[in-house]
């Protein structure tokens, strides 16, 4: 799609010259000779570019391009200013303008710079994009560390902290595999998941990783062990709300701990993976394999931890064997007092 850029200057002969400047360069152009004629075109198109006088009859150009900045849309757009008058330079670009060019205009200058900032522009858009994309694909707590070695140049050191980990598994996957097509099983793996991701997202938490038909999660925070029970029992709800013979994943079986985890980068300067790992981490997967269909299987950490008066219920206290632990593990059955 052709690019399009929007000239304002109350002399519509310079308006003109440089209209036809640019679409030698291969922009469509539209022209507007006051502040108020600029932002009515904005309502009806949308431009890639702003080329703005500074004094006009009909207002500031300056406050054309404070206003412009201010539209969402416009954020990242090149906006230069065209003037004989280089006295406002200070305050143009403190109006978020991008560059300068003195009139007359020399149109070596102007293709120069032009050609440039829209260059830019679509960088800028592209990195967007992209970043957008991989915010689908990595954990927000990854690309905050990912953006934190771009600015430092180093990688974070591992360190120890506490948090609550929180694994899901779908009962009967291989049995369901058998019986429908791979690419509705797909599908229904997919919807499943999506909505354990938001629930995760919503109670605070973040999903560490998929492990094919389950994922994990990590919940820090003061409040970590109560918010990682209510999206667990959230997730149980939606499991169990299918009408009998539906197409749905319903048997989730979920097991949740807290425990001290070691946080940092796994792997190499080929690929990384900033995960959690330890003890801890173990053992919550251990308690979801644990879990029967449509139960959540919990720690006595995470029951010692739950808020007071909150509405969460600790039944079925028992003692189990937990395969590479020499002690018996001390579980729970979560559940609601709301139910």
């Amino acid at each position: 799609m052709q690019k399009k850029i929007l000239i304002v200057d109350d002399d519509q002969a310079i308006a003109g010259v440089i209209a036809e400047f640019v679409k030698l360069e291969g922009y469509g152009a539209a022209t507007a000779d006051s502040p108020n004629d600029a932002l009515h075109l904005l309502s009806q198109d949308r431009f890639d570019a702003f080329l703005l006088d500074v004094d006009m009859p009909g207002g500031s150009g300056i406050s054309l391009c404070r206003a412009i900045r201010g539209m969402k849309e416009y954020e990242a757009v090149p906006i230069l200013f065209i003037t004989a008058k280089p006295s406002h330079l200070e305050e143009a670009f403190a109006a978020g303008c991008d560059d300068f060019i003195d009139k007359p205009i020399d149109h070596r200058i102007l293709r120069a710079r032009l050609r440039g900032h829209m260059e830019r522009a679509e960088q800028a858009v592209l990195l967007s994009s992209t970043r957008r994309l991989l915010d689908q694909y990595v954990s927000k707590r990854t690309r905050e560390i990912v953006e934190k070695e771009a600015l430092t140049g180093e990688l974070p050191q591992p360190h120890r902290r506490n948090l609550v980990v929180l694994f899901t598994d779908i009962r009967g996957f291989t049995s369901l595999s058998e019986q429908v097509d791979p690419g509705e099983l797909f599908s229904l793996i997919s919807a499943e998941l999506a909505i354990q991701v938001n629930l995760v997202y919503r109670y605070g938490g973040y999903v560490d990783k998929f492990g094919g038909d389950g994922l994990m999660a990590v919940f820090d925070g003061d409040d970590m062990a109560t918010q990682s029970c209510l999206c667990a029992l959230e997730m149980i709800r939606h499991a169990s709300a299918a009408s009998p013979g539906d197409r749905r994943i319903e048997q989730v079986g979920i097991g949740i701990h807290l425990g001290p985890v070691v946080i940092g980068n796994i792997g190499s300067t080929v690929h990384l993976d900033y995960s959690v790992i330890g003890m801890a981490v173990n053992l919550a997967s251990r308690l979801c394999s644990q879990a029967p269909p449509l139960a959540i299987i919990v720690s006595k950490a995470v029951r010692d931890t739950v808020a007071n008066g909150s509405c969460l219920t600790f039944t079925d206290g028992r003692q189990v064997a937990i395969r590479g632990l020499t002690d018996l593990v001390t579980v729970y059955t979560l559940g609601s007092d709301r139910e």
